[in-house]
């Protein structure tokens, strides 16, 4: 299985997911948007990856690859591949669908949960919860970091909540899903994040503090678990798209 990732921040590596592919022997690739872009072809991975960040996705005017990274992700998502957004790239899947991003009434930092919707709001009816990793259901502690927050794009179906954000995730066509949260979170990852941007740990109601972050011991494994079976179910998927 050929993964490619397009990544956004030096620090914000695939964590529990870089973890995963290693393990299971699959090649990962990857464009830096924070060096010169070059995009692959679509014919050339079975999967996209799309990373966090700490810009906005309507940036476009201070980040000038925004908008080539959005024709790409267009590109992508037009040939039926396996896509998967996590907190920015989730964003900016919504918008490349035509959601819309705007600002959250709260930033979200630290472990919260989440909750999926029930089954009879998921897909008119259709069971789409059976087709989604039983880890992911019916509820969950994942982590945040975010201040923006996307609509839920035409043809997408909402998959999740928590009470700070009333999106926290979609899946469009069967096998694109964009998270709010991020599964890569493992302890490694997190410590860069805070290095990078532990500015923003001020007082807030679903604002955590590191301690309070670092204090979830058992959380940690429960992230790693989410993130394999998230891509478990993935790799599934390419073996049916191939």
């Amino acid at each position: 299985m050929k993964i490619h990732c397009l990544q956004h921040l030096k620090n914000e590596t695939l964590g529990n997911i870089g973890t995963w592919a290693a393990l299971k022997g699959h090649s990962l690739t990857k464009t830096m948007l924070y060096e010169k872009p070059v995009f692959p072809e679509p014919e050339e991975f079975d999967m996209l990856l799309i990373m966090g960040g700490t810009m906005s996705v309507y940036q476009e005017k201070e980040f000038p690859w925004l908008r080539p990274e959005k024709e790409f992700v267009k590109k992508v998502i037009d040939t039926g591949k396996p896509v998967l957004g996590s907190c920015f790239g989730a964003q900016m899947i919504a918008e490349v669908l035509g959601g819309k991003v705007t600002r959250n009434r709260f930033k979200e930092i630290g472990w919260h949960r989440v909750k999926a919707l029930a089954e009879e709001n998921l897909n008119n009816g259709r069971g789409i919860n059976s087709e989604l990793p039983a880890g992911l259901f019916p509820e969950f502690t994942a982590f945040m970091w975010h201040g923006d927050t996307f609509e839920i794009p035409p043809g997408a179906v909402r998959l999740f909540e928590s009470e700070a954000c009333p999106n926290q995730g979609f899946i469009y066509k069967g096998n694109i899903i964009g998270l709010q949260f991020h599964p890569e979170a493992d302890r490694w990852w997190i410590r860069n994040i805070i290095d990078d941007s532990g500015h923003e740990l001020v007082e807030g109601k679903f604002i955590q503090s590191e301690k309070e972050i670092y204090g979830q011991e058992s959380l940690f494994e429960d992230s790693n678990d989410l993130a394999f079976s998230l891509m478990d179910w993935f790799e599934k998927k390419c073996e049916i798209w191939k």
